[in-house]
């Protein structure tokens, strides 16, 4: 009974993994299994205990089947290497957190080596704010979303992503290599069952990039998408994922104690990502997003 029921889990748990966009959303379900797609390599060493204890070879067999596929689809993310070489522009996004007190501090960490800072859930007049205005000449907020740099900003606009009020901002920074357009963005949030409003405000936010005529363009912002969400499909492409090209591992960021999936990201066309990674933001239920780029 053990051994038919590994064989059978196993089969179930690697066909949710390669074919996982091939599942009906369910109601908005199958998106946030997929935000967890790469913890289901945990269920292999269980499932190997598993025929150990049923003394099955079939069952160890099958069992390696799930590891097999993993290894597939996410091997290359644990080996891969930042390619490094010299960069012009470090950037960062972070939601700080709406009641995070502590906020001024988990900013001024982040934001000491960034040339770029973008924070979500900001409160008017709050300690990210108020630290950043003193780290940074150059600063644009727009409700509880903020840009914050050490190059002039210019063309600004606040934007609806399909919220009904202003949660994303569009500016243009003079780098010294260039301009380079920056979204700020904070996305609907989802939950199970839940994720109508993000695919929405997801749809939004690829018709403003589509619209968007700019050589250099980055994203950076609390998406309420993971990597392996298939929402991100509306994004990646026509951007390119920093960490996804230019990081260490998953760079999950959050929840900020044990990160379990990455829903903050930094998104570019037009540059070169060199490094890509995950800064601790001190207080926050989010660790911040950073990576350096080539123009």
């Amino acid at each position: 009974m053990l051994s038919r029921l590994v064989v059978i889990v196993s089969a179930v748990v690697a066909v949710a993994m390669a074919g996982h966009r091939l599942i009906p959303a369910l109601g908005g379900f199958t998106p946030v299994m997929e935000s967890l797609l790469p913890w289901l390599g945990w269920t292999v060493p269980l499932l190997l205990l598993a025929a150990a204890l049923a003394r099955s070879g079939t069952a160890a067999i099958a069992a390696l089947v799930p590891g097999v596929v993993w290894a597939a689809m996410f091997g290359s993310t644990l080996l891969r290497t930042p390619p490094g070489g010299p960069s012009d522009l470090a950037v960062g996004t972070v939601n700080v957190g709406v009641t995070n007190n502590a906020s001024g501090e988990a900013v001024r960490i982040i934001a000491k080596d960034l040339d770029l800072l973008a924070a979500q859930e900001l409160t008017s007049g709050g300690p990210a704010a108020k630290q950043l205005n003193k780290m940074f000449k150059y600063h644009y907020p727009v409700s509880t979303v903020g840009l914050w740099s050490r190059y002039p900003i210019s063309e600004t606009k606040p934007l609806d992503v399909g919220l009904g009020w202003p949660r994303a901002l569009r500016a243009v920074v003079a780098t010294p290599k260039g301009k380079v357009t920056v979204y700020v963005m904070h996305l609907a949030s989802a939950r199970p069952g839940e994720t109508a409003s993000r695919d929405e405000s997801l749809a939004h936010a690829r018709k403003l990039i589509d619209a968007d005529p700019s050589k250099r363009i980055l994203l950076l912002g609390d998406l309420n998408t993971a990597t392996t969400d298939r929402g991100m499909r509306g994004l990646t492409p026509p951007l390119s994922d920093a960490q996804t090209v230019a990081g260490d591992g998953f760079g999950f960021t959050w929840p900020s104690e044990f990160p379990i999936t990455r829903p903050d990201h930094i998104l570019f066309k037009g540059m070169t990502a060199t490094k890509a990674g995950v800064a601790p933001a001190t207080g926050s239920d989010h660790r911040a997003a950073i990576a350096s780029l080539r123009l």
